[in-house]
């Protein structure tokens, strides 16, 4: 079976298409599918249509886009595999064409139906138009969730849809032997959309490293821009090395989050991986976060800034407690949320699609 894919972005780039697509990629090509792999945007396209580039420089973009869409929905395909959208301006018209072609599995991990835009592209954001969202899920075959929030939202429109979480591959993502340290390491990685996230948690960690001093070090991830004077702590740019390389480093995760209408919608990314590598891990009870952690059982749930500071100076304090969590948040993923778990389930929905 010849399953074609058609996202925004090229390999490795886009952490939806990552975790939801390409993690499984090699699995399904194990299970006798053959995969091919369209993106829109290259990786250097994708750099000036998500900086601050000027609006010509971002159209020639969008129609070098446009032209590696059209040619690839010319492409032979027994399904078609749209994760979250086929193009990124305009209607459903990319999808709609490829549901010509082959049956279409429609996979979304957020709230995409919701108005949400980068700062970078916020004057453009009239070209966004999610009411497609909708018309993508009731033209698919097939419909994947992240989660029950989101597939309670997509059977409104559809009669077949599954559940598929966002899933780590844990033979990459991994536990590694450490040497027994004084110095505790706090970290978090996300993207530079996502440090809206984090900023609320500073004033705590301001008060945690008041606390410990040197016993804490504090490490972000994803936007090389960040920088906060008061922790003199700066942003590390994201790589996939060097993700891993300091996720190998924690020994605490955090994954705060509002509550909202959107953040409600998210799939517990940051804090999966973070357990998958067997980093004691702190989220908030938004989402489905509460259905991934079992307070006190295999991490913590924290709500308040008190909540935050009492949870994260009993995991500063307590070398056991770290471990402990740190080792059931392992399992958990690994039982529950991992690649190795969900492939074949994967695969047989893709083969019930084509």
């Amino acid at each position: 079976m010849r399953v074609l894919f058609l996202g925004v972005h090229g390999r490795g780039r886009s952490p939806s298409q990552r975790y939801r697509f390409e993690a499984f990629e090699p699995h399904l090509l194990q299970a006798g599918f053959e995969v091919d792999y369209a993106g829109a945007l290259d990786d250097a396209d994708a750099r000036v249509f998500s900086g601050r580039a000027p609006a010509l420089a971002k159209g020639r973009v969008a129609l070098r886009a446009l032209g590696r869409r059209l040619a690839s929905l010319t492409r032979k395909a027994d399904v078609v595999f749209v994760q979250r959208e086929a193009f990124f301006l305009g209607g459903a018209w990319s999808e709609y064409l490829a549901h010509l072609r082959a049956p279409v599995v429609f996979d979304f991990d957020d709230a995409i139906w919701l108005h949400a835009v980068s700062d970078a592209n916020r004057r453009f954001s009239w070209l966004k138009n999610v009411d497609k969202v909708e018309r993508i899920a009731r033209r698919a075959h097939t419909v994947l969730a992240g989660n029950a929030y989101l597939a309670d939202w997509a059977r409104r429109h559809s009669n077949h849809v599954h559940v598929v979480p966002t899933c780590v591959d844990t033979a990459r993502f991994a536990p590694v032997a450490r040497p027994v340290r004084e110095v505790v390491t706090l970290g978090w990685s996300g993207s530079p959309s996502t440090f809206s996230h984090l900023r609320p948690l500073l004033p705590v960690l301001e008060r945690l490293k008041a606390r410990y001093g040197d016993r804490l070090a504090l490490r972000v991830m994803g936007d090389p821009s960040f920088s906060h004077a008061p922790l003199g702590l700066r942003g590390e740019a994201w790589s996939e090395a060097a993700e891993l390389a300091l996720l190998r480093q924690l020994d605490i995760g955090v994954m705060p989050l509002p509550d909202d209408a959107w953040t409600r919608g998210k799939c517990g990314l940051k804090g999966l991986v973070s357990m998958a590598m067997g980093a004691a891990t702190v989220m908030s009870p938004v989402g489905v976060n509460t259905e991934i952690v079992a307070h006190g059982e295999n991490g913590l749930l924290a709500a308040t800034d008190e909540e935050w500071l009492e949870q994260l100076s009993r995991l500063i304090d307590d070398a056991a407690l770290r471990r402990r969590l740190g080792e059931a948040g392992r399992e958990t993923v690994v039982q529950r949320y991992s690649v190795q778990r969900w492939a074949p389930t994967l695969a047989s929905l893709l083969r019930a699609t084509g």
